[in-house]
């Protein structure tokens, strides 16, 4: 019997016989070495460096961070509104790149929930009234014949729709309908490993409407909906276990947890994922905070679903550093990186040398300031090699904490870009 197959016959025991989704309880060490790897990122205040998700996966989570998660609240606070709230100004350019993208925003909503709080009053409603607007611009981006894209993503712009069901906001028929739409007619939504995200978090967005029931009038479609999503979801697992790949799993198992739609086939189909990823918590696979966040849900048998009605007074383990110095690794202190932009003239193509371990924002600084790389490369490399995950919002923000988990460095930088996970591209 293969490590896999013991995996599943030492976890399986009556289980494997259900037909839901159900993720039992894994390894608490695990779990507490998966949590202590976001406390440094608690420290991260800047407001580049903030991130709701953080703040939601613990919430959600068996952990919590004591005092750190409060202020960490409070930090958030004061950012969002700041940046979200003050007046526009058409002389400074600067000043509206610096505003969080719509799936930024939808994860701050996510995470006033997560604290059991309503958003209301005068500054409230501006937030909500801004989301709000930010899915209308996308409804239009997508055109009246369905012929068009979202400016940002369709995993942004389920993330929006979720995030004001969560707060009992509804949105307009049509609105959802776009979205319930490309699940029924876009089969590119999922035609590779890594929109696995994107079919589960619009998955998780039709389960928070239909137990709303916020959009009565789309109530039969949105049930089928569902039911294809699940149906895709499942037949992307991967002989290993993986839904999609191994980072795209978590928000997968997420829906799945909640499906009312029980069967013999996903009960085993979850059960193999909750194997492989106990496999890769022992391996220490899961190291980026946006990964953790959405794992930590899981091992908690929760959901962003379950925002709609969050436990507040649940208890939950207090998150002590790690005391252990993790080993250093054998890497040599420089590596070069190849950049190469095609589809322009002329084109670009320029090595860069970097410390090892750099990210793809210390990456492009460096060929910035020594190749003679401009944004404008990125923007041709966007439109002219079709890199759908990225927009020009990913572009814009900061890349402090980048999703750089599976990519093998040197590469050329689309390789990059089409290894990520879309949902490193989202909020």
């Amino acid at each position: 019997m293969g490590h896999l197959g013991a995996l599943l016959f030492l976890l399986g025991g009556l289980g494997a016989l259900a037909n839901i989704c159900e993720i039992t309880e894994v390894d608490s060490t695990l779990v507490e070495r998966l949590g202590q790897r976001l406390l440094p990122w608690m420290d991260r205040l800047s407001p580049e460096q903030l991130n709701p998700s953080i703040y939601v996966g613990l919430r959600l989570s068996s952990l919590q961070a004591g005092a750190k998660e409060a202020h960490y609240l409070h930090s958030l606070k004061l950012s969002y509104q700041q940046s979200l709230l003050r007046p526009a100004s058409n002389k400074d350019d600067n000043d509206s790149e610096a505003k969080p993208s719509m799936g930024q925003l939808a994860l701050y909503l996510l995470a006033l929930r997560a604290n059991c709080e309503f958003i209301g009053g005068r500054k409230g409603d501006r937030l909500v009234s801004q989301l709000k607007r930010f899915l209308e611009d996308e409804k239009r981006a997508i055109g009246h014949n369905h012929q068009g894209h979202p400016r940002t993503s369709y995993y942004q712009y389920s993330l929006g729709i979720l995030a004001l069901c969560v707060h009992q906001k509804r949105v307009h028929d049509s609105v959802v309908g776009k979205l319930l739409y490309a699940v029924e007619h876009k089969p590119h939504l999922l035609q590779d490993h890594v929109s696995v995200d994107t079919m589960a978090m619009a998955g998780m967005a039709f389960s928070c409407l239909e137990l709303s029931n916020l959009n009565p009038k789309q109530r039969n479609r949105i049930n089928l909906a569902l039911k294809r999503v699940q149906e895709k979801i499942l037949k992307a697992q991967t002989p290993e276990g993986y839904f999609g790949n191994v980072y795209s799993t978590p928000l997968a198992l997420q829906l799945l947890m909640g499906s009312l739609r029980p069967s013999v086939e996903l009960g085993t189909a979850c059960l193999k994922a909750k194997a492989a990823l106990q496999a890769s918590l022992q391996h220490k696979t899961f190291q980026n905070p946006l990964m953790i966040s959405q794992l930590l849900p899981v091992l908690n048998q929760k959901s962003y679903v379950d925002l709609i009605s969050p436990d507040c007074q649940a208890p939950r383990a207090l998150l002590e550093p790690a005391l252990e110095t993790p080993p250093q690794a054998k890497v040599p202190k420089f590596i070069d990186v190849l950049l190469k932009v095609s589809g322009i003239s002329p084109s670009y193509r320029h090595s860069v040398s970097v410390p090892a371990g750099s990210s793809l924002e210390d990456i492009l600084k460096n060929a910035q300031e020594h190749g003679r790389f401009r944004v404008t490369h990125l923007v041709s490399a966007q439109h002219r090699l079709a890199f759908r995950r990225m927009r020009l919002f990913s572009i814009k923000r900061s890349w402090s904490d980048p999703c750089d988990e599976g990519v093998t460095w040197p590469s050329l930088l689309q390789s990059v870009v089409e290894q990520w996970p879309s949902s490193c591209f989202s909020p």
